[in-house]
């Protein structure tokens, strides 16, 4: 009988992260100083981020050692189960072989305390007493405040109004890990005080809620800022994902044709795909790399690489990224994990340089994915996971029309049993399909030049 599952001992788990930024042919540029236009130094994010976290986000080492007592927290749920999606492949009658690493088994349902527990371990270390935070369909903020809660900090979470509305549970799992959770914009901050005197019923974004949680930190000496996404450290953390699935998929005698993960910031994607890109760095592999994005954000596939700001309010560095503008408002789709109007700026630059692709995606088409997925494999995947998902099924259909026996890889970044309202929508018809117009899309990307440097 084949294997289902591909397992690894404890002692197999990574012992260190990896940092795709010593491998890029073409470093990343830096952030900058909004004001200055001039690169920002260590000490310039010091309000916001612990200097441990802030040397790991300007670090140029290939490897970054996993302290122990993360790697005792990591012991709860990894290393994560490799799986062959056979019942996946019989319904596709495809030649492809598919496999999915599950990060679902984690406390809070997805890949998020991967980078949540060691953004809580160093801030323990650093005597900080409490971390605000942003999320968007709650995954992230779960996540932290479970890390919270394993090394006694405060947590504040930021919560975008259409998922705190749209995902009570999410709330409700929070609360249960000590966390205070507030629907974004709210009333507790200048920026969400701003927003809702131009738009009283506005259902909020990523940006905005970022805006709030780093003017909750920046005010509290006692209290700084994590963020789920986006920024180098974040994704670097996410790397024990691919250097993981490196190991199983050796014991299965296969290597991927293809990598295939959401993107909303990039740690999903990057945390699957970094390790398997060092080795087409490096080493001359040829595996593709496609990053999948909501065709209601399509940041990647419609936006511009330029400088700007990773918030609504302007409280961050200009970032160089693919961007719809920071004032950009995503339509209320459920995969709310995705919902950011930037990418990261190490998945930018891969972008930029051809080293990745990615494709926008219909949540319609996504969902009908994660119900075949579901009713296939057993596991109802989370919102977000599902764009995975469909470009799987893209990328299996194709192999069959070649002929072709490819391997694919996807990251499972999560399971949907606190979402189940947003499969409840799709099966009452509920849902739409998102089309901007080229004006809608580009509207927010005029005011954004004069931030660019000269």
């Amino acid at each position: 009988m084949p294997q289902k599952k591909i397992f690894l001992n404890e002692s197999e788990m990574p012992s260190h992260w990896y940092n795709i930024v010593a491998d890029m042919p073409n470093k990343p540029l830096p952030p900058l100083h909004p004001g200055t236009k001039q690169p920002v130094g260590p000490d310039d994010l010091s309000p916001i981020f612990p200097m441990d976290l802030i040397l790991q986000e300007v670090s140029t080492e290939r490897f970054i050692e996993i302290p122990d007592q993360v790697q005792d927290i990591y012991k709860i749920w990894r290393p994560t189960p490799m799986m062959r999606a056979y019942g996946l492949e019989k319904l596709l009658d495809t030649p492809a072989k598919i496999y999915y690493k599950y990060e679902g088994t984690s406390p809070s349902g997805s890949h998020k305390p991967n980078t949540a527990v060691p953004q809580a371990y160093y801030n323990m270390k650093a005597g900080v007493k409490r971390l605000t935070t942003e999320t968007g369909a709650g995954q992230w903020g779960t996540a932290l405040s479970f890390a919270c809660q394993q090394f006694g900090l405060g947590c504040e979470v930021y919560m975008v109004r259409i998922s705190y509305d749209q995902k009570p549970y999410r709330k409700f799992m929070m609360n249960t890990f000590g966390a205070e959770v507030f629907a974004s914009p709210s009333n507790r901050t200048q920026a969400g005080r701003d927003i809702l005197a131009l738009d009283p019923t506005s259902t909020g974004s990523l940006g905005i809620a970022i805006s709030e949680a780093i003017e909750r930190a920046v005010g509290d000496e006692h209290t700084k800022y994590s963020l789920g996404s986006v920024l180098n450290h974040v994704l670097m953390h996410q790397t024990i994902i691919g250097q993981e699935c490196l190991k199983q998929l050796e014991y299965a005698g296969d290597y991927p044709d293809i990598v295939i993960a959401p993107l909303g910031g990039g740690s999903n994607f990057a945390g699957i795909s970094f390790p398997f890109l060092r080795q087409n760095i490096v080493n001359g592999k040829k595996t593709r790399f496609i990053a999948v994005e909501p065709a209601s954000c399509p940041k990647l596939t419609k936006g511009v690489f330029k400088y700007d700001f990773g918030d609504t309010a302007g409280y961050t560095p200009l970032l160089p990224m693919y961007t719809l503008g920071h004032n950009f408002r995503p339509a209320s789709i459920h995969a709310g994990g995705l919902r950011y109007h930037g990418a990261s700026v190490l998945c930018s630059q891969l972008l930029r340089d051809g080293l990745i692709e990615a494709n926008a995606l219909q949540q319609l088409e996504c969902f009908d994915a994660g119900v075949k997925f579901a009713r296939a494999e057993g596991i109802i995947p989370a919102p977000e996971a599902t764009h995975g998902i469909a470009q799987v099924i893209r990328e299996a259909e194709q192999a069959k029309k070649e002929g072709v026996a490819k391997t694919i890889l996807f990251n499972l970044c999560g399971h949907g049993f606190v979402d189940m309202q947003a499969y409840a929508d799709y099966f009452e018809g509920k849902l739409n399909d998102h089309f901007f117009t080229n004006e809608e899309l580009t509207a927010n990307l005029a005011e954004i030049e004069a931030l660019q440097p000269a």
